[in-house]
């Protein structure tokens, strides 16, 4: 192949081959590729699938090599777009054109020189290809709505080794499926371009922790504050259990506006039980980004998730409590917990049927995780993974089965329609027509 293409091939040994390779989730750390090609231009994609299919051999599409379910890894040759990371701003239309290995931090710089912001994740190595190809849900998506909703084009390299250009105008079926309809199903996509808006003059952020003790109704009311708050507002709702710690509530969010106006929309969680952090303050947009930047411990790790139409009841909320008091454990510092994302908002006004991201009813998603280390004995992976799938049955009562691509379950059972409810029969009407033959496949692949 190093005759057929302008990028770089790495094989085991190779320097810079597990960079180019290695997963996020160290729990599929035993998939080893026989190959890994950084591509240096769309052509090399497609001249790598050309060869990949002549000669049989599987590839896998890797951006930011996020994939929870290792899915940027494989067993064949692996197609590693981050040299395709160039970040384009048409200050004038507020136009930005990013490649389809460009990384959360390389955009933020980009924007912050112009004042501009679309919905981004939170934090540096995400790649843009994931987050968008999946909805794309970000800090600030209730007042902005998702990462797709500020997609306008996109290029995508086909099974036949052809670019098509995607939007509204040109190829309309191939875009709506890339606005919600995960990644690596339809081709691999090259470039993408965003709609940006000007940054919010205003902004703050909050981050209140309270102590095991006060989980009941800080819950409670937290959900309720959500449930009434203004789209400029949005937070995560955390329980979270640690190895050798007790339990941890948390609030964290932002708000497009003052702190002063965010002090009170947090009155009542403040009166429901006194956190033992409480930092609610003015930070400038970019600055809010920086503080709301995630960061973990790494190792392995399960995610599950649901989407929740209205806020949990009492008993729900007492079913979450009561079986995070029974985690295993492990020896991962991440431990283990749930959190209520809110949504709502921007992402509501956008029809179901109008992107292939089909959950615009939910009030929150939640998210539930569990973590190990990997020098961590069989049975603790195991007792985590059962202990996750109890979770997850339990909030099965008082949530739908509708779970979030870009947070992606191996062991979820109905996952075409978990992830793609009502859209899935276009989805794959789309998948017929520009890739007859699923050149493009994984495990849990349209």
């Amino acid at each position: 192949m190093r005759g057929l293409v302008d990028g770089r091939l790495r094989l085991p040994g190779d320097a810079g081959f597990t960079a180019a390779s290695r997963p996020f989730n160290e729990r599929y750390q035993h998939v080893r590729p026989a190959a890994a090609l950084t591509v240096a231009n769309a052509a090399d994609v497609g001249r790598a699938i050309g060869w990949a299919r002549e000669h049989g051999t599987p590839f896998t599409v890797r951006g930011g090599g996020h994939s929870y379910t290792g899915s940027s890894v494989g067993t064949g040759l692996v197609l590693d777009l981050r040299a395709l990371d160039e970040v384009r701003v048409d200050p004038s239309s507020g136009l930005v054109t990013v490649g389809g290995g460009a990384r959360m931090k390389a955009i933020y710089a980009a924007l912050r020189l112009h004042g501009l912001a679309f919905p981004l994740g939170n934090s540096d190595d995400v790649g843009i290809g994931g987050l968008v190809l999946g909805g794309g849900v970000a800090a600030v998506s209730r007042a902005f709505g998702l990462t797709c909703d500020a997609l306008v084009r996109t290029d995508v390299v086909l099974a036949d080794g052809t670019t098509l250009a995607c939007s509204e105008a040109e190829n309309a079926d191939l875009f709506w499926a890339c606005r919600g309809g995960g990644g690596g199903n339809f081709g691999v996509n090259t470039s993408f371009t965003f709609q940006a808006r000007s940054v919010p003059p205003v902004s703050s952020t909050c981050l209140l922790l309270w102590s095991w003790e006060h989980a009941p109704e800080v819950l409670s009311t937290a959900q309720e504050i959500m449930r009434r708050a203004p789209e400029e507002f949005a937070a995560r709702i955390g329980v979270s259990r640690a190895p050798g710690q007790d339990g941890v509530v948390s609030m964290i969010g932002q708000h497009l506006g003052p702190a002063v106006e965010l002090r009170e929309l947090l009155t009542p969680a403040l009166a429901a039980a006194t956190p033992y952090r409480a930092d609610v303050a003015d930070r400038t947009y970019w600055e809010a980004a920086d503080y709301l930047h995630h960061t973990t411990s790494g190792g392995a790790f399960a995610v599950r998730t649901r989407c929740v139409p209205e806020s949990l009841p009492e008993e729900g909320v007492a079913a979450l409590l009561a079986a995070l008091e029974k985690w295993p454990g492990s020896g991962n510092p991440d431990g283990a917990g749930a959190a209520l994302f809110t949504w709502g908002g921007a992402i509501s006004r956008v029809p179901v049927a109008g992107s292939a991201f089909p959950h615009r009813d939910a009030l929150f998603l939640i998210s539930m995780d569990a973590s190990w280390s990997t020098g961590d004995p069989a049975a603790v992976r195991r007792d985590n993974l059962e202990w996750l799938t109890g979770l997850h049955r339990e909030m099965g009562a008082f949530a739908s089965d509708a779970a979030y691509v870009n947070f992606p379950d191996p062991d979820l059972p109905d996952w075409r329609s978990a992830y793609y409810g009502p859209n899935l029969a276009r989805l794959s009407e789309v998948k017929r027509r520009y890739d007859p033959d699923r050149v493009f496949r994984s495990a849990q692949g349209i």
